[in-house]
């Protein structure tokens, strides 16, 4: 199963449109958390709008593969279960966030093992549909974890400090 989250505090419409296209042609079942203030409601897979953290820790479980907003946290939680993830950059100019900084993000974890960039929502389909996702992650988390968070937190005074 493909999860798709997108947070708790701002709708990712465009995402859920096109992993809602996109679920016609993967041959993969999709479970999404689409947000409370989401508007478009997909047609090609089940999804809820929010979920209890126990719930959402089962359906993570259970993942073949995250898709998410580029957030720090689902991040984190892919790597603590050794879950690949495929993130997408909200964008400003769409009233996604009220900034860009999902862009830069993106820029520094876009060579990490297990995490895959899409930039662009029309990779998503050869990202998703890439044998690469497949190879087990566990042997390469607990390691590559706590250089992860350092170079976030580092990443992150950098941007506090301008």
């Amino acid at each position: 199963m493909i999860l798709l989250t997108i947070g708790t505090q701002l709708p990712f419409d465009r995402l859920v449109r096109a992993v809602d296209e996109l679920a016609l042609r993967l041959d993969e079942p999709i479970f999404g958390q689409i947000g409370s203030k989401a508007e478009y409601e997909p047609k090609n897979f089940e999804y809820c709008r929010t979920m209890r953290p126990t719930e959402f820790d089962g359906k993570f479980r259970s993942a073949r593969i995250i898709l998410s907003h580029a957030g720090i946290g689902t991040v984190l939680s892919s790597r603590k279960h050794g879950k690949p993830i495929v993130i997408v950059p909200r964008l400003a100019k769409f009233g996604e966030h009220r900034n860009d900084h999902q862009l830069a993000t993106c820029a520094q974890l876009k060579n990490k093992q297990g995490i895959y960039v899409a930039s662009e929502l029309e990779t998503l389909f050869d990202i998703l549909s890439a044998p690469a996702l497949d190879v087990p992650l566990h042997g390469v988390v607990s390691a590559d974890r706590a250089q992860l968070v350092n170079g976030i937190k580092g990443f992150t005074r950098s941007i506090l400090s301008r």
